[in-house]
């Protein structure tokens, strides 16, 4: 008798079941975010095009859905411990929030590059922050280390079955809104926001194409697809910087299994896309969430097919920088 053949993906993606468990679980402590048809993306690239407005959300991305599934499915015992997590902002911003609402001790390990508007806001949720780290993944490995000294439950800004779950949430609004579906561009940092998503459309809508974004100084896991083994990057200065990090070998297995394509914007790309989406459409957006606008923008995204979403998944970033890019973008225009 054959064994029956097992789709590794099925091991690493939350499955649909688990997605719509998180959506009841976390329902009240996020909000449907806004689904809006950009005419001037549609009249540009040919075809309807929509923004799912993540920069919308409750603490400004969609990081609040995991973080919040992921507190909820802790033991007592668990909570009762407290939680460290380590994030480049919007996480920490999630989960500190989730926290409060949960009466749950937390602790942020953020590198120091992290924008202050971000910073602020989780110490203001009651958390207690720590940016000594220099870059992303040395203020992971402090909130691993803090973990194990002090029993504290580690949760992931990426990992994790809850976590993807909770981001997971995503799809299920997108194709509540466009069944039609058909080409799906998401940015890419460690993977969890597309790895929620394809759980859900890999078993419900498998037509639809699951396309990555990043910046090119964000691009581990553009460099580690491409070479089929994780990637280490320096660590430079980007807009996108909520995409900063390495890939390890267990976000390449879930880009692996979440991602038809990925492709990586300049920073200059990135920049055009934060004033184009303030200028054209009135949305104020982060590097990290402007990544998809910025790909197709700059004509970086192959074989579209309509009709398509790009996942515009934060809005946090500092006055000062968004008000800098605006004047760079009007003074090259």
């Amino acid at each position: 008798m054959s064994t029956p053949e097992v789709n590794p993906a099925a091991s690493i993606l939350p499955s649909p079941q688990d997605i719509r468990d998180a959506a009841l679980r976390i329902a009240p402590a996020i909000r449907q975010t806004p689904f809006y048809k950009s005419e001037t993306l549609t009249a540009f690239l040919g075809g309807p095009t929509w923004l799912k407005l993540e920069s919308e959300q409750n603490t400004g991305s969609f990081k609040i859905r995991g973080a919040t599934n992921a507190l909820a499915t802790l033991t007592d015992e668990q909570r009762a411990r407290g939680v460290v997590t380590a994030s480049a902002g919007n996480h920490g911003l999630g989960i500190a929030a989730a926290a409060k609402e949960l009466g749950v001790t937390l602790t942020v390990f953020v590198p120091r590059t992290a924008p202050a508007v971000k910073r602020d806001r989780i110490a203001e949720f009651g958390a207690t922050v720590d940016a000594t780290a220099a870059k992303y993944d040395d203020a992971e490995v402090l909130a691993r280390e803090y973990a194990e000294r002090t029993g504290a439950t580690f949760v992931s800004a990426y990992a994790g079955r809850e976590v993807m779950a909770g981001q997971g949430t995503v799809a299920l609004e997108i194709l509540e809104e466009l069944p039609a579906l058909r080409t799906i561009i998401v940015p890419i940092g460690g993977v969890g926001l597309a790895s929620g998503i394809a759980g859900l459309l890999r078993a419900e809508a498998p037509g639809v194409r699951i396309v990555g974004a990043q910046s090119e100084r964000t691009n581990a896991m553009t460099i580690a697809m491409a070479k089929g083994r994780p990637t280490d990057i320096p660590d430079l200065p980007t807009l996108a910087d909520g995409l900063s990090g390495q890939a390890d070998a267990g976000m390449l297995a879930q880009g692996q299994a979440a991602l038809d394509d990925i492709v990586a914007a300049s920073e200059e790309d990135v920049a055009s896309a934060i004033a184009y989406l303030w200028i054209e459409e009135g949305f104020k957006v982060e590097g990290a969430g402007a990544v998809g606008v910025a790909a197709l923008l700059a004509g970086r995204v192959p074989h579209l097919e309509f009709p398509l979403v790009v996942v515009v998944s934060g809005g946090n970033i500092d006055d000062s920088k968004h008000k800098a890019v605006l004047s760079d973008n009007y003074k090259s225009g």
